[in-house]
This record gives C-alpha cells, sequence and structure tokens, in this order.
C-alpha cells in the first residue's frame, strides 16, 4: 500500500502462507479525513508494536480488535523471545520489544505439516530459541480475557536491522491512521497558510527544517536543533557533551533543550539516551 509521501509497505520475505511483510490494505470504506479510518478487508496485514496489540480495543466478544480505530485481521511485529513452553499440543512463546510483552501461540500440528524432513538430506526450519529476536506473522485472539496471538508462520530474525525497520514502519502506519498521510497535511498545510509549509504547526520564523516552520520552542532548543542540524556527524547523531561543547550551553541547559526537542518529536535517541539525532521528514 502506497501512504504518500513517497512511502510504500516494505516486504520482510514471508512465506508459508503469510504474504508478505508490511501492511496490504484491502478495499477501504467510511474513511474519514485525510487518515482515511475506516473498515478494511479481511485481507489486511498490518504491522504493529506489542504495545498496539495489548492496548487494541475490542467493542464485543464476536468483534474483530481495532487499532487507531481501525480493524485489524492479520498483523506483524517482532520481539525478543523470553520464554518458550511447549504444551501437547502447541508451543507458547513470549515476546518482548521493549513496549510490551505478549504471548505467541503455534499449534503443533499446523508447525509439524510445515516442518521439512531432514532424512533426505533437505534443511529444516530456522531454529527458535530464547533471547533472540522473532518475527510474527497471525492473529490477535483472546481467550478468558486473555489475549495472545495465534502465529501462522514465527521466524528467527537473522538481519537485525528489521527490527529498526520493522518498528520505523509500524511508526509510520500509526501516525497515517491518526495524523493522515504526508500528502493530505501538506495540501491542508498550503491550503492554510496561503502556500506556506509548515508541517509542524506555528511559533517561529526559523525555516530550516525543509522549509517547515520550527514549532514555539525556547531559544536552548533552537540552538540545540541547529548545532544537530550543521554539525557533522555519524548516523549515531552527537553525544550531549558535544552537543554541549559546540553550542557553549551549560549541560542541563543542553539536556532541558533536548527534551523539549524530544517531546516535539524533532530528535530521538540513538545508542542510548544521551545521543541525539533529528528526525527527518
Amino acid at each position: 500500500m502506497d501512504y504518500g509521501g513517497g512511502y510504500s509497505t516494505t516486504s520482510y520475505g514471508a512465506q508459508g502462507g503469510a504474504g508478505g511483510g508490511g501492511f496490504m490494505g484491502g478495499s477501504q470504506s467510511g474513511s474519514q479525513g485525510g487518515a482515511g479510518k475506516g473498515t478494511y478487508g479481511k485481507d489486511t496485514l498490518r504491522p504493529v508494536t506489542i504495545k498496539q496489540i495489548v492496548d487494541a480495543q475490542q467493542p464485543h466478544p464476536d468483534a474483530e480488535f481495532k487499532i487507531d480505530e481501525v480493524e485489524i485481521t492479520q498483523i506483524s511485529f517482532v520481539g525478543q523471545i523470553r520464554n518458550i513452553s511447549t504444551q501437547t499440543t502447541n508451543i507458547t512463546y513470549k515476546l518482548d520489544d521493549g513496549t510490551g510483552t505478549v504471548e505467541v501461540k503455534q499449534w503443533i500440528d499446523a508447525d509439524a505439516a510445515n516442518s521439512m524432513d531432514t532424512s533426505d538430506g533437505t534443511v529444516s526450519k530456522p531454529k527458535l530459541v530464547e533471547n533472540e529476536w522473532a518475527r510474527v506473522w497471525g492473529r490477535l485472539k483472546a481467550f478468558n480475557n486473555r489475549r495472545h496471538v495465534g502465529a501462522h508462520v514465527i521466524r528467527p530474525i537473522t538481519d537485525k536491522m528489521d527490527i529498526t525497520y520493522h518498528l520505523l514502519e509500524a511508526t509510520y502506519v500509526h501516525l497515517y491512521f491518526t495524523k493522515g498521510s504526508l500528502d493530505s497535511i501538506k495540501q491542508e498545510n498550503g491550503t492554510a497558510t496561503g502556500n506556506q509549509e509548515v508541517g509542524y504547526g506555528g511559533g517561529g520564523a526559523d525555516t530550516s527544517m525543509n522549509g517547515r516552520t520550527m514549532p514555539n520552542v525556547s531559544m536552548n532548543a533552537r540552538n540545540v536543533y541547529r548545532v544537530l542540524r550543521n554539525s557533522p556527524q555519524n548516523n549515531e547523531g552527537l553525544h550531549v557533551q558535544n552537543i554541549s561543547s559546540l553550542a557553549s550551553m551549560d549541560m542541563n541547559e543542553v539536556l532541558k533543550a533536548g527534551d523539549e526537542l524530544l517531546s516535539h518529536s524533532m530528535i530521538f535517541t540513538t545508542v542510548d539516551d544521551n545521543t541525539w539525532a533529528l528526525l527527518e521528514f
């Protein structure tokens, strides 16, 4: 599905009936505003975080779950395997992605049906082990007021960048449904301000944010943003000590300014809480 702004869904190479990663939109109906909220077809596959799974709403026991007021059917997410429990009929995995934990059940019969016989030299399925990361394709279910995900496919993650890709994609899709597409936001802002792209809303005259007006933030926050934008750095960004030196600011002032920029989603933390990079759009 194309969400506008040059972004379309990715593929993580799902096989065995999962049909690929990303969000595969069905027919849209009842759209509301730029976000296109409404009921989607039964063939949707949405990237989510575990917190979104835990917070999903179910109007009544027979209804589909909803995230961001949009029905979900199939979901995809990543998580670190904290526990594996083998039962007679299923294997239960406890996954944690940093936003929450959820149980994933895979029925042994279905698992056995998809297994490959190694007696003739063929390669068996990749093994799932505790403390390693895995990707899940499945469906959110509830039984006795307790939620779990019934997994169609669960596979270990071999490229750790897939974790970052997924979390970014889940965030983008969440913003699409709650804020609208980038194209619709640009169009609405252009109409409201006479062809001036604001993006972040009013306040200030600093237009260094790719043509968008900077939010109404403090001068210290502007200085920190300027340093992050103009100083040489690698993909990890800059540590607060470097920012303090480059901006000629006290460390406490830098930290307060950083909290302000983080609250406006203008920067994000990278390797640790005190290393920041610009969040470009």
